[in-house]
């Protein structure tokens, strides 16, 4: 591999394993009450509705226009409205099932139900795989900003690192209480992350060549679609039953301002040609 792709490529692997970081955090603690995954799923929720629609869905508005914007967000929710109808039970670890029933019956937390479990899987992989996409063009950032010079790049490095972190622990946590198995909340925010060195190989080796950029817009807003009825349909209505409306409520809006931070501080890192 070339010295001018193998600089960029570390960089990005930093960030992304800034999002591994925020899955090894949950590793690390102790399980939480059933409160407080119901206020994380808000914080989740929150940050997932404002990358969906003010991020995602306002790039590709600005690309494609409209009414094809609008088209690609919800022939997305109607795609995943139909995956969720076929999506499998997830499945537990039967050596966990009784030790943590004891601390939830404890702690005063009734267990998760079946369909709960399912609820509170699902938001995991859905986040993931959101994050997963929004990453890729980050990795492709990167290298742009590292192509403009050492400083942009490990600045927006830095910038994605931070702004990672949280993202793994949306990733980990719900995957930790649906399958009772810190390593699959840690595993799964691991690989999330490891979509933004592809992003990298790719803009260094074969981008642009056969994908549109009107194409990858179109995606991304369907991405939105997907991330949108998602947050709707399974993280909101969770963090509203275990945390209580008050609480959850707060913890979307706060979810929504770390995001639309976090954003704004990856922006200004950018070179003004430069968008995510």
């Amino acid at each position: 591999m070339e010295g001018s792709v193998m600089f960029p490529l570390l960089l990005s692997m930093m960030g992304g394993l800034s999002t591994g970081l925020g899955g090894l955090l949950v590793v690390l603690q102790p399980k939480p009450s059933l409160k407080m995954l119901g206020t994380l799923q808000g914080l989740a929720a929150g940050m997932m509705l404002s990358l969906s629609f003010l991020d995602l869905m306002h790039n590709a508005t600005n690309a494609i226009g409209f009414t094809k914007a609008n088209l690609w967000f919800f022939g997305g929710v109607i795609a995943i409205a139909l995956i969720v109808t076929v999506i499998p039970e997830p499945t537990l670890s039967a050596s966990d099932k009784a030790s943590f029933k004891e601390k939830d019956d404890k702690a005063g937390d009734k267990p998760l139900l079946k369909r709960q479990r399912k609820q509170v899987w699902l938001s995991g992989i859905v986040t993931a795989v959101g994050i997963s996409l929004h990453n890729f063009p980050e990795g492709m950032a990167i290298f742009l900003g590292s192509v403009k010079g050492v400083r942009i790049g490990v600045g927006l490095a830095i910038a994605i690192g931070l702004h990672n972190i949280p993202e793994g622990v949306a990733v980990a946590l719900p995957v930790y209480f649906a399958t009772e198995s810190k390593w699959e909340g840690f595993k799964l925010a691991f690989l999330s992350g490891l979509a933004e060195p592809l992003g990298v190989v790719l803009v260094a080796y074969l981008f642009p060549s056969s994908l549109s950029p009107d194409i990858l817009e179109g995606l991304l807003g369907a991405v939105g679609g997907v991330m949108a009825f998602i947050t709707l349909r399974e993280m909101l209505p969770l963090a509203l039953e275990y945390a209580g409306h008050r609480q959850a409520v707060t913890a979307v809006f706060v979810g929504m301002a770390i995001m639309s931070l976090s954003l704004e501080l990856l922006a200004a890192n950018l070179p003004q040609e430069m968008t995510l």
